[in-house]
């Protein structure tokens, strides 16, 4: 089987398989996991790199399980970057045996941790010419939950003020180089070891939350808030540090959480009342707009993503590289937090 610009036909193909949600241990590298056809918006990617997200080993330990428990097993993964094996009838954009980069959004069952993925033609770019596979696999779930934040739901402009909590991880780095190349100004918390990471992209101020008193030495207020943290501590000082008609945002969103608690038809109910209750709160007390932010598909994102990608303005450093043989030892290293930084898992 050639990968060129010959289309190739694959039904089955290795993959790791989660067939029940507990630690590093339940996962399996199976050699013949079905491909399924592609519908016509999708495409087939033979996967070079994909990286692990913090998504990833959350739902192995089984957050979300009402969701995806009656779905199991299901295949880990949203990122990806490799070439296109196959495109679906109706796809336009992209052709067989080009090289490109994307992500699934939450909810996919069969993920990325594959040799062929399958994702839809908007989940899809080319990959950015100046980085390899393995860098450019760690950008698109993280910059397009960043992008969500600020560009669709903060709609940041330039001149304006945001404070990014939590801004050595992924997201958050990825917000602050959004926000730069938006000629932002901004303001970020991190652990001392990422101080000067932040401020050489671009950051005019990172605080050391495990030091200093955040409070005490972030000055002024800002357009926007986006917590990657969020814990009741941070969301109050984020609150506090808005100017009045600014957005906060939180990634802790509780729609899964309460989901797991309740079961799905009572807990989406749940999660609404409590995103609902905090919106009239703080509309009624601080002026601000509050939102949970979850990753979407975005084409448009994707797209100017991989331009600041390929402009040198966008980059998700890579720790450490496992093969896909060590999904299980890249899994513990995330889980006893041996590794901080972001690691992707490699196909031969």
């Amino acid at each position: 089987m050639k990968v060129g610009s010959i289309r190739c036909y694959v039904s089955s193909c290795r993959a790791v398989l989660l067939p029940r949600f507990g630690g590093p241990e339940v996962l399996e590298l199976r050699p013949d996991v079905p491909v399924p056809d592609l519908k016509p918006n999708e495409v087939l990617v033979r996967a070079r790199a994909v990286s692990v997200n913090p998504l990833d080993t959350r739902m192995r330990s089984g957050y979300g399980r009402s969701i995806f428990e009656p779905l199991l097993p299901l295949i880990l993964g949203r990122d990806v970057s490799g070439k296109v094996a196959d495109v679906g009838a109706s796809v336009k954009s992209l052709t067989v045996g080009q090289e490109v980069f994307g992500a699934l959004h939450p909810t996919a069952v069969r993920g990325t941790y594959a040799d062929y993925a399958i994702l839809s033609e908007d989940e899809l770019s080319p990959k950015p010419a100046s980085v390899t596979h393995v860098e450019a696999s760690a950008i698109p779930f993280a910059a397009l939950t960043a992008w969500r934040a600020l560009k669709s739901t903060a709609r940041i402009t330039e001149g304006q003020r945001l404070l990014v909590i939590g801004g050595g991880g992924a997201v958050g780095f990825s917000a602050i180089q959004i926000a730069v190349a938006a000629g932002c100004h901004v303001t970020a918390t991190c652990g001392n070891q990422t101080i000067n990471r932040l401020m050489a992209a671009g950051a005019e101020q990172a605080v050391d939350y495990t030091s200093e008193d955040i409070e005490s030495i972030i000055k002024g207020n800002f357009d926007a808030v986006l917590d990657t943290i969020g814990v009741p501590e941070t969301e109050r000082i984020g609150i506090n540090l808005l100017n009045r008609g600014g957005h906060y945002m939180t990634l802790q969103g509780e729609a899964a959480a309460l989901s797991d608690r309740y079961g799905l038809p009572t807990g989406l109910p749940v999660a609404t009342a409590v995103l609902l209750k905090k919106r009239i709160r703080y509309k009624y007390s601080h002026g601000i707009e509050y939102s949970w932010i979850y990753m979407r598909a975005d084409s448009e994102g994707l797209h100017e993503i991989r331009r600041l990608t390929e402009a040198g303005k966008l980059n998700v450093p890579v720790e450490k590289t496992f093969p896909i043989t060590q999904v299980r030892e890249a899994h513990e290293a995330k889980d006893k937090k041996l590794i901080l930084g972001k690691v992707v898992l490699e196909l031969d």
